[in-house]
């Protein structure tokens, strides 16, 4: 496996592989990963479809990319995905996945289209007092210290940061300024969560510094994003023969680590309550999706909390199971035990039965919820909220048997340690009425009537995700398993919680991305893994970013003790006429 970029690697197909004909392919999970798994080995492998075998848990599939509705409850959503031009891997993948409602185009086409038609802009990023938008909003209200935090972040080595957590890298100075508020209720980041995965963040998505209080860089799908994503996927799959086993439980792969290499030799796993054992050779190819946030979720309802008592789940024992056999399997602890009880676990789809609460909506987005255009374009973040409270409204109808009178509202709360504003209760002692009522406080609806509202105008469905964050724990190198471990000849981990160079978990891409370097590993496909996109190596790009860091001040507006003013000043005359200050004036530098 090599990585590449440009357009002569991208348009490539590769030649097929030499002895694909006599493998097979055991795909544990059927979350974003797995499915894309699945894809790279039929497009790119070009696998038959009946030699892959997809083992989901579940009834159903998608792992964290749901979107369902409960027949029971209602509609539930866990959470949405934020996506951007440069995942690389995934646009990659679903270039080749045909689109449900017009399968003569690409998934990728669609979301294309839509996006350029209906661009993500955010008019209410940050709101405080009941609704009032944030005084300083669009101002990143870094000091001089907290942007030398930042560089001195950026510049310590990877391996220098074992350990260590965000707030023993950055002062109170950065994480009380309003970077900090736009950056960790984007990307849910927490004070204590992984220093080293910020640094990472930083790298990866120092192009989007400029917008981080207008979202503009996101792009978002039509629909939830099962129904977006995973149902084309699933029926592209299905149509080319792969085979799907739900209700299966995989309890140990079992893998002979002698000699110096490492092979799976068997499967073991219970299928609908039945054990089974699949006895596997070097030419059975073994995925494995690793640990999972949502694994475990529980759900409340109306009047009834999300129960937090749960088991450590298939996903995470597996995981151990494998761990216990080679310590370059890695170290599943670190990801699922001890996790911080101030952490986010909570989340809740609010589902407003009429136009009672649109006014208040409306004012914050300054868009009407029933157009059809996207919202909030991510998140609306309460910057006074105990909780940290947020929400997001995407494109309604957000699923397509939704009523046209329903608008669906995803809430969730970065601290579960405190009482709410309005429910004098920690977010995971809530009811559904109970996360809609903090909500409707924060959004600015009369206090008389929130209540009300919340009873008899909104169904709302509390999730607990135990290890919603888990991502985010503070680790050290080796803790998550290279996507192919030194030595493996059939054993593969994709997902989050396997590790790959310079990419950032917690996104879409990353899980296609250690997919397909599963893939064209195994099976030496002839094509290279688009590389990451390499914004912090662009001059241009981060000019912009400090820019933007700095307040908008041109060059000459910052403030430098005389001595390094003199030598600014000779700079700047020397690069006056030349390549160089064209660059500062595109950067708004100069």
């Amino acid at each position: 496996m090599y990585r590449s970029n440009g357009n002569y690697e991208a348009f490539a197909k590769p030649m097929k592989p030499e002895g694909v004909d006599d493998k097979s392919a055991y795909i544990v999970g059927s979350g974003l990963a797995g499915l894309a798994a699945a894809s790279f080995l039929v497009r790119d492998g070009q696998m038959k479809g009946d030699k892959i075998h997809v083992l989901e848990e579940l009834a159903l599939p998608g792992g964290s990319m749901d979107g369902i509705w409960n027949e029971q409850k209602g509609y539930i959503i866990r959470g949405g995905r934020e996506m951007e031009p440069h995942f690389e891997t995934l646009w990659d993948l679903f270039r080749s996945i045909p689109s449900l409602e017009n399968p003569d185009v690409s998934v990728l086409d669609e979301f294309y289209w839509l996006n350029k038609k209906d661009p993500s802009f955010s008019h209410g990023r940050v709101i405080q007092d009941q609704g009032k938008e944030l005084p300083t909003e669009g101002d990143l209200t870094l000091t001089p210290k907290a942007v030398q935090e930042l560089l001195d972040l950026v510049m310590t080595p990877e391996k220098d940061l074992d350990g260590k957590k965000i707030n023993e890298v950055f002062t109170d100075e950065f994480l009380h300024s309003n970077f900090w508020l736009y950056w960790s209720t984007m990307f849910a980041f927490e004070p204590w969560a992984s220093a080293m995965e910020m640094r990472r963040y930083l790298m990866r998505f120092c192009h989007h510094i400029d917008s981080l209080s207008n979202l503009s860089s996101l792009r978002f799908t039509k629909y939830n994003q099962y129904e977006s994503l995973i149902q084309p996927m699933i029926k592209f799959l299905e149509d080319k023969g792969v085979q799907f086993t739900y209700n299966t439980h995989v309890n140990n792969i079992k893998v002979d680590t002698s000699n110096g290499s490492k092979v799976a030799t068997e499967i073991d796993m219970t299928t609908d309550g039945k054990d089974s054992t699949v006895a596997l050779t070097e030419n059975d190819l073994v995925f494995v999706t690793n640990g999972s946030i949502t694994e475990s979720t529980t759900y409340g309802d109306k009047t009834h909390p999300a129960p937090t008592e749960h088991e450590l789940g298939s996903s995470w024992s597996l995981w151990e199971n494998l761990a216990k056999q080679d310590k370059a399997f890695g170290n599943p602890d670190v990801f699922c035990k001890n996790i911080p009880e101030a952490n986010w676990t909570i989340s809740g789809t609010i589902t407003l039965t009429d136009d009672e609460v649109t006014p208040y909506i409306e004012k914050i987005s300054q868009k009407d919820p029933h157009s059809g255009s996207i919202v909030t374009s991510g998140p609306v973040s309460i910057k006074d909220s105990n909780w940290l409270y947020g929400y997001s409204i995407s494109r309604q109808k957000h699923f397509k048997r939704q009523k046209d009178n329903e608008l669906v509202v995803w809430v969730y709360g970065l601290f579960s340690d405190k009482p709410g504003n309005f429910v004098n209760k920690k977010i995971t002692e809530c009811t559904g009425d109970e996360l809609c009522e903090e909500w409707l406080y924060h959004i600015g609806v009369p206090t008389d009537r929130i209540k009300d509202i919340a009873e008899n105008h909104a169904n709302t469905i509390p999730a607990h995700m135990p290890y919603i964050t888990s991502y985010f724990m503070p680790r050290k190198v080796g803790d998550r398993p290279l996507v192919v471990p030194t030595g493996s000849k059939n054993l593969a981990f994709i997902g989050n919680f396997a590790e790959t160079e310079r990419d950032t978990v917690f996104t879409t891409e990353y899980s296609v991305r250690t997919a397909m370097e599963a893939v064209y590993t195994l099976l030496n496909v002839d094509r290279g893994v688009p590389e990451v996109f390499g914004s912090a190596f662009d001059v241009r790009t981060l000019m912009r970013a400090i820019y933007y860091l700095d307040g908008k001040k041109k060059i000459e507006d910052i403030k430098l003790p005389f001595k390094e003013r003199m030598v600014e000043k000779k700079v700047i005359e020397k690069v006056h006429g030349t390549y160089i200050e064209e660059l500062l004036k595109d950067a708004h530098l100069l």
